[in-house]
């Protein structure tokens, strides 16, 4: 199944160099969650902060289909 992620801040450098937009589509196998999904981009653990499954709140256990759009953010800083 193909998965649209976008990668937001800090993260955007664990996309393939030909993504555009901050965003690429990724092949993953049938019944694959989020989780699996962030160890095939190679997403450290701790960089990822929230993650939205087509616009709303999800988990690393959160199941994906077919044209999924993911959206995974970084802890963010600042006073």
């Amino acid at each position: 199944m193909k998965i649209e992620i976008h990668l937001f801040a800090s993260l955007a450098k664990y996309l393939p160099e030909d993504a555009k937009n901050k965003s690429c589509i990724i092949e993953l196998p049938d019944h694959s969650v989020v989780g699996d999904l962030l160890e095939k981009m190679k997403l450290p653990p701790q960089s990822v902060k929230l993650i939205f499954l087509n616009g709303i709140h999800a988990h690393r256990v959160s199941e994906l289909k077919n044209n999924d759009r993911v959206g995974i953010f970084p802890p963010v800083g600042g006073g």
